[in-house]
């Protein structure tokens, strides 16, 4: 939701930043309207990282369209930029993704709960983008994810292979071959850290 200058005072966001723009949001959207936290928001509110790029938001419809509208409140992000993008936008998804989104935690103590219904995006789904993108940074939220025990290579696998014949260059904007290529390329990179773990 950034563009052109203003896209270079987007700092860093924290957990706290995520909160406060939740509650925020929150106190604009009816009470219940299911939001979707995605990729590194996930991990950001989880606490494996220390902080992100960007908050990333999805919400179906048509509480899609009212997250828009709340997000467009002057200030309303605090500075930090806000991508509302679900991985359905890009790619097909997988079977059984919505049977695999989480629901977020109730916040700890010294958060306000929120009026939102959170859940964290099917990371099956969000992984599959992401390589399908597939830059440094991109990989990193995808082995943080498996890191976690959120996913397996195995599950992974099996879902591909499923979702293979679905991609073409019009659904995913790129030759099927390479995003098996990219994969691949993922795939090894969890083993030789899987490895050094041990």
């Amino acid at each position: 939701m950034s563009s052109g200058a203003a896209a270079a005072a987007w700092r860093p966001v924290r957990r706290s930043d995520l909160e406060d723009l939740l509650t925020g949001i929150g106190q604009r959207l009816r009470r219940g309207t299911r939001v979707f936290l995605v990729g590194e928001t996930s991990q950001l509110h989880e606490g494996w990282i220390a902080e992100g790029r960007s908050v990333h938001l999805a919400a179906a419809a048509p509480d899609g369209a009212a997250l828009g509208r709340a997000l467009e409140v002057p200030a309303g992000n605090g500075g930090v930029a806000v991508v509302l993008e679900s991985p359905g936008d890009v790619i097909p998804l997988p079977d059984g993704h919505e049977a695999r989104a989480r629901v977020v935690a109730t916040p700890g103590e010294g958060v306000p709960p929120h009026a939102l219904r959170l859940l964290h995006f099917d990371p099956y789904s969000v992984s599959f983008r992401l390589i399908a993108r597939g830059d440094e940074h991109d990989y990193r939220i995808v082995l943080e994810f498996l890191k976690h025990g959120w996913m397996n290579v195995d599950e992974m696998n099996v879902l591909l292979e499923k979702l293979l014949p679905r991609f073409t260059s019009q659904t995913i904007q790129q030759d099927p071959a390479e995003f098996r290529r990219k994969y691949k390329g993922l795939v090894q990179m969890w083993r030789a850290e899987a490895g050094s773990l041990r």
